[in-house]
């Protein structure tokens, strides 16, 4: 069987900053590899460098050391502009707390990812309405974010993300903001996502929210500890 190609990977990746006049060390040599179609969660406690290794393989923030490949481009020496040409292409972001537009309509808040990332207007709003739909909203495209439920506006910013049809969707603490109910709904749409092909990259501190991907990766101190494949259920979460 041919191998399955890396959506992607670190190499020895490292990140060092400042804070208040003393040297942090947020990861200490990641290497971490992501094949197309996979669904991965890292996990660990906080501070342990999930978020930072997030932003790091986005490009939102450089390496002090070490590489990233998405798509098999190296991510070396692009300037923001090459870079934010190459999340438009590549990725799809989904926060804790939804950044959505809270005055615009559901439908227009997914119709404008669609359009920065390079679509006409028209397929803006095809691609959109078909979002909402494949996410359960299909009724909620004129409301304004802040009539839906927690569950639901985590639906439409995972919609927003898909807008674009990323080969990797990243999502950061994406049930923290979360009722048990809504984070099981969200935990279930990732699933199905994975099913139809979605490669994702899920970061959380919660062994919970881990368990809904196929391997979990641990975090400590900013380096890997460990790996393992998880158990195919869905576990309830807090938020």
């Amino acid at each position: 069987m041919p191998a399955v190609p890396e959506m992607l990977k670190t190499v020895r990746l490292r990140k060092k900053f400042e804070s208040e006049g003393a040297p942090v060390r947020a990861l200490r040599g990641v290497d971490l590899v992501v094949a197309a179609g996979e669904f991965v969660a890292v996990t660990g406690p906080s501070g342990c460098g999930k978020s930072t290794l997030l932003n790091l393989v986005s490009g939102l923030d450089t390496p002090s050391d070490g590489e990233v490949f998405l798509a098999g481009e190296s991510l070396a020496g692009k300037d923001e502009s090459e870079l934010a040409h190459l999340r438009r292409r590549h990725v799809g972001f989904v926060f804790q707390f939804f950044n959505l537009l809270e005055d615009t309509s559901a439908l227009e808040n997914v119709a404008l990812a669609a359009v920065i990332a390079g679509a006409s207007r028209r397929k803006a709003e095809l691609r959109a309405r078909e979002l909402l739909d494949l996410l359960g909203l299909p009724d909620k495209a004129g409301e304004l974010p802040g009539v839906l439920s927690g569950g639901q506006r985590q639906r439409l910013a995972i919609a927003r993300a898909l807008a674009n049809e990323p080969t990797l969707l990243l999502a950061d603490e994406p049930t923290g903001a979360l009722d048990s109910v809504g984070g099981l709904e969200v935990l279930e749409l990732f699933r199905r996502l994975h099913a139809g092909g979605q490669t994702i990259l899920l970061v959380t501190h919660d062994a919970g929210v881990a368990d809904a991907a196929e391997r979990v990766v641990r975090m400590q101190d900013g380096r890997i500890v460990g790996a393992t494949i998880a158990p195919p259920v869905v576990r309830a979460v807090g938020g």
